[in-house]
């Protein structure tokens, strides 16, 4: 089996890059980073003019944050997404999508795989949007939407919660009861290289075994990083939406990104779970429950 594999000198492409070669098959790495072994791909330059030849592409570069310019969203999610569908016609297309498309406004509990929301609170969301549609029209295209991906080269998810600890107490929004069902990074690479061998098409929901309360992970994030003693606290989710428009729009002004948005409200505060039949029917993928026993030793990595 030969795959592409993009976005290879980022998280979830790294990580999928690294299982594809460990079952044995051939890997084209391309990224935005010059690293050993990765070609450098700008997405948003077009397509390639003189592309390999590969059984199926796996499509993880993206533009990944809650705030910043929607041209740079469109530019690298949706022309990205194009690009890579025009370089690669003949090849089986698996396009790493996200969560964020389903509607912001309201719980998602034990969801299908719906359509997408059709508004949006930021750049981000509406460009993965705009990409799935992308990928649809290659012909040959299966859609994962995996929800709050976290693991080894995560820099997004947890690592940006931890970083709110202050005065030995840590803030979020909602309640420790939302419960989420959240995504590892091993579970998200075994989808993706199932994908590339599966004849089935469209979005398929990819996350943990099952749901997890968000305090408890946090409690457990914070053992396993030694900061037992710091304590938990939550905002009421009109609180912290009020808080977080007012951050936005002071951000307007300064140009400078807000500590908390509404999409970040909106995606913590509800609940966020999936149903993931078509995971495990489809595309043979039992995935293993939420584990973070091993997350102080890649959040101290990072820093």
């Amino acid at each position: 089996m030969r795959i592409a594999v993009t976005g290879a000198s980022g998280f979830v492409g790294g990580a999928v890059a690294e299982a594809a070669g460990e079952r044995g098959w051939e890997v084209v790495r391309y990224g935005r980073r010059r690293l050993p072994g990765v070609t450098v791909w700008d997405l948003s330059a077009g397509p390639l003019s003189n592309p390999p030849e590969v059984d199926a592409v796996v499509h993880s570069g993206a533009h990944v944050a809650d705030w910043g310019p929607p041209q740079l969203f469109h530019r690298v999610n949706v022309h990205g997404t194009e690009a890579v569908a025009a370089t690669f016609p003949r090849a089986r297309l698996v396009h790493i999508s996200s969560s964020s498309v389903y509607p912001w406004w309201q719980p998602c509990v034990d969801r299908p795989e719906d359509a997408v929301a059709g508004r949006y609170l930021n750049a981000y969301a509406s460009s993965k949007a705009l990409a799935e549609a992308a990928a649809a029209r290659h012909g040959n295209a299966l859609i994962l939407r995996p929800h709050g991906v976290y693991g080894p080269g995560d820099r997004t998810l947890l690592p940006r919660l931890m970083s709110n600890v202050n005065n030995n107490r840590l803030l979020s929004v909602g309640g420790p009861n939302v419960l989420h069902q959240l995504t590892s990074i091993g579970n998200l690479a075994r989808a993706a290289l199932a994908a590339c061998t599966s004849d089935a098409t469209g979005p398929v929901n990819v996350a943990d075994h099952r749901p997890v309360a968000l305090g408890g992970v946090l409690r457990e994030v914070l053992d396993a990083t030694g900061r037992s003693d710091v304590e938990l606290g939550f905002i009421p989710m009109r609180a912290a939406m009020t808080i977080a428009a007012s951050l936005e729009a002071m951000a307007g002004v300064t140009r400078r990104p807000p500590r908390l948005t509404r999409y970040a409200v909106s995606q913590l505060g509800f609940e966020r779970t999936y149903c993931t039949r078509r995971l495990r029917d489809e595309l043979g993928v039992d995935p293993v429950p939420s584990s973070f026993a091993s997350a102080g030793e890649w959040i101290r990595d990072l820093g």
